[in-house]
């Protein structure tokens, strides 16, 4: 039987991006002679992966620009958030305390998110982190992005798990329905980066705090529940 798999999204899931995320976005606004954006009202933009969260500040500032001025942008954050990407990004409390007693419980990780590999990479390599997981995989990965559900099928498979023994754990609709597209059980933190409060998109389970994900996931796998069946 294959093991029970927790696939985590990353920005404003596993890891509080938002500093850094904000930070650059700022950065190239800067550079191109626009308004900085208050912390507050970018940081729910993170999540659809660096051309959305440039594009929805444009958007605020009511301009639009072409495709090669936006490759331009999107190239600039992307090499300065390279170089900055753990400046003051750090995993969100009791997440480590929580992966160690589900890990004692046979599950294994994955991460499947719509941050770049290569940067989903750098990242958790930066905090100590990529160790915990069997797959890591961005949108590059397999030319996909969440919320299509192919993405979170593969990420499962190159875990080495199955789907029908599968859970996810993200922040926002989009995780949401990512999970449910796949037919999968999702836990919703309340933290991360979400415009809609995450608990009107009736996950199954919600944690605000990570020392609440172990018994969130044990529930889920019970026998009589979708993966204990």
């Amino acid at each position: 039987m294959p093991p029970l798999t927790v696939v985590f999204d990353l920005d404003g899931t596993l890891v509080e991006t938002a500093p850094d995320l904000v930070d650059t976005l700022n950065w190239v606004f800067r550079r191109e002679g626009l308004p900085e954006l208050p912390y507050a009202e970018a940081r729910n933009m993170i999540g659809g992966g660096a051309r959305r969260m440039i594009e929805n500040g444009l958007r605020l500032d009511g301009r639009a620009v072409d495709d090669a001025e936006m490759d331009r942008m999107l190239a600039d954050f992307i090499r300065y958030y390279g170089e900055h990407v753990a400046d003051r990004s750090r995993p969100f409390p009791g997440l480590d305390a929580a992966l160690d007693a589900l890990a004692g419980h046979g599950f294994r990780f994955a991460v499947c998110t719509n941050k770049r590999e290569g940067l989903s990479r750098l990242l958790l390599e930066a905090l100590q982190m990529t160790h915990r997981f069997e797959a890591i995989c961005g949108p590059d990965t397999f030319n996909i992005y969440k919320p299509d559900p192919e993405i979170l099928r593969r990420t499962i498979h190159a875990a080495g798990g199955a789907l029908e023994r599968a859970i996810m754990v993200g922040d926002s609709e989009t995780d949401v329905a990512t999970a449910r597209a796949a037919g999968i059980p999702i836990v919703a933190v309340d933290f991360g980066y979400s415009e809609i409060p995450v608990a009107k998109l009736t996950p199954d389970r919600l944690i605000s705090h990570y020392d609440q994900l172990v018994p969130a996931v044990l529930e889920l796998s019970q026998p009589g529940s979708q993966l204990g069946a």
